[in-house]
């Protein structure tokens, strides 16, 4: 018999289970879900504070619980943790590796030794405001009478993930039974002694939250240390098209995930393989002149052969790339590609790398796409008053920058698969990076956005949400064209190398050219 115990994120206490567990018991599986102290569970006398060890002695009671089937036979038991459950569970899989069968996260990060829980918080504003507290000293006093942080108003869930797909009762009742948590438990950091790595684990996936397998995919791809664990054979994946709340949304279809991620089914990521190189360092679909390239500081300059100040386009890498990524996105073949087009037809292409190797990074990459852009403007060999931002992937919601209130130099705004939306997990809803809220200043702009077809769900949307704010802008709506690639994916330029694909960057070419020109 397999033994599933199930420990809840902030806020929840066991009773989020409910419908899930019914389900796993249904099947035959025995099934614990825990109530953690303070969250359902025991709260402690006046002065006796709740921390993070204090969850992982939780679980490690209910672990230590768990006897032996009928005949003397070791039950597996498979630990599940969502969203912040995932750090008590980590702590106590640490200390009893020998008894667990798997580890499930459950749209939960992937915390390291000495990592707190805060740094998983999404909502960036109060990761940041709970750091402060910590730094002044500690919790007590900060948020609450006893160091406890408020649970969400039923409106305020979303700061904590997306509520998709929940039942308006649910969330009521989500919202009825939450309890403080307490802060300790996100300051406290998680100490692992590693015992637990070889316990096989399983990732599930909430696509409406935000995360996909592809999206892991290419992180991996991107050379991200951190993830290379995730292609061992004993790791696999699952998808659930729903928000972050899965055991509320969807608790047969989530069930149904967890008996197979117990049964070692699931998805397995691709190692880097040395023979074959990751999507994004495949070659670049069009033939393009080796011109030579300037390279000062994290900037690249293209030159054309002309004469005179030159109109420049500024190539805008997407994003999160890890620091330690190599090459460097201005060297991948994508860019390199895009900035040699360019020059061949009489303008600077420009490429250079910004510091966007996290979701919380985005303020200091959007004040380096500022840099690199004044320092082209600066060149004499660049056209000031001549110049277009093409930005890629993650870097579209740098475009908010520029479309709330367009220079007079900017002559074109290109997106080529932009992200415009943050995503749900990224944790920057208030933030300024809405590009959905920023075109309505761009006034004349033309703006020149390609689509791929096949593009992640999760990264559509959010385009969606851009072109029906771009609809509303004026009369006539902002000054946008589309290219579409039907049958083209993100990254298309080195994953499909298409005559369609061909033609959508040789149309979207032509247009940025022909608004530098005008």
């Amino acid at each position: 018999m397999t033994v599933f115990i199930l420990v809840p994120g902030v806020f929840t206490g066991a009773h989020v289970w409910e419908d899930a567990a019914a389900r796993l018991t249904a099947e035959g599986a025995e099934v614990h879900a825990v109530a953690l102290s303070g969250l359902g569970g025991p709260r402690r006398a006046a002065g006796v504070g709740i921390d993070l060890e204090t969850h992982i002695a939780d679980v490690l009671a209910v672990i230590d619980s768990v006897g032996a089937a009928a005949g003397g036979e070791s039950r597996e038991i498979v630990l599940v943790g969502h969203d912040y459950g995932i750090h008590p569970v980590l702590g106590a899989a640490d200390r009893r590796a020998e008894r667990i069968a798997r580890i499930v996260y459950l749209d939960a990060g992937m915390p390291q030794d000495g990592a707190p829980a805060l740094a998983a918080v999404p909502d960036q504003s109060l990761r940041e405001q709970l750091a402060e507290c910590a730094g002044a000293g500690g919790p007590a006093g900060a948020e609450g009478a006893d160091g406890e942080l408020p649970p969400p108003a039923r409106d305020e869930w979303p700061r904590w993930g997306s509520t998709a797909g929940i039942p308006d009762a649910a969330l009521d009742r989500l919202t009825a039974l939450a309890a403080p948590q307490p802060l300790d438990t996100l300051l406290q950091p998680l100490r692992l002694t590693g015992a637990a790595a070889a316990v096989p684990a399983t990732g599930v996936l909430c696509t409406g939250n935000g995360a996909s397998i592809e999206m892991v995919q290419m992180r991996v791809g991107f050379g991200d240390p951190a993830l290379q664990a995730l292609t061992d054979p004993q790791v696999t994946f699952f998808e659930l098209p729903t928000g972050h709340w899965p055991m509320l949304s969807c608790p047969v279809e989530l069930a149904e995930v967890l008996l197979r991620a117990a049964a070692g089914e699931g998805h397995r990521l691709e190692p880097a393989d040395a023979a074959e190189p990751p999507a994004h360092l495949r070659p670049f679909l069009l033939d393009v002149p080796e011109l030579p390239r300037e390279r000062t500081g994290n900037v690249d300059l293209y030159l054309p052969d002309a004469e005179g100040p030159r109109p420049a386009v500024v190539f805008v890498h997407g994003g999160p790339v890890p620091a330690e990524a190599r090459p460097t996105p201005r060297d991948w073949p994508t860019l390199r590609g895009y900035a040699r087009y360019a020059a061949a037809q009489g303008v600077v292409g420009v490429t250079f790398d910004h510091r966007l190797h996290d979701v919380a990074d985005y303020e200091r990459a959007a004040a380096d796409v500022a840099a690199a852009v004044e320092r082209v403007r600066a060149d004499p060999r660049v056209d000031a008053d001549r110049v277009a931002l093409w930005f890629f992937s993650g870097g579209g919601l740098i475009t908010a920058d520029w479309l709330g209130a367009p220079p007079a130099w900017l002559r074109c705004l290109a997106a080529t698969y932009p992200i415009l939306a943050p995503l749900p997990n990224w944790g920057l809803g208030g933030s300024r990076f809405h590009p959905a809220d920023a075109v309505a200043g761009a006034g004349a702009l033309p703006i020149v956005l390609t689509r791929a077809g096949l593009e992640l769900p999760e990264i559509a949307a959010t385009v969606e949400e851009f072109m029906a704010a771009a609809k509303n802008c004026g009369a006539d709506g902002a000054d946008v064209e589309v290219v579409d690639v039907p049958n083209g994916h993100h990254g298309f330029e080195t994953l499909d190398p298409t005559d369609e694909s061909r033609e959508a960057v040789h149309r979207a070419m032509r247009s940025v050219l022909t608004h530098l020109r005008a």
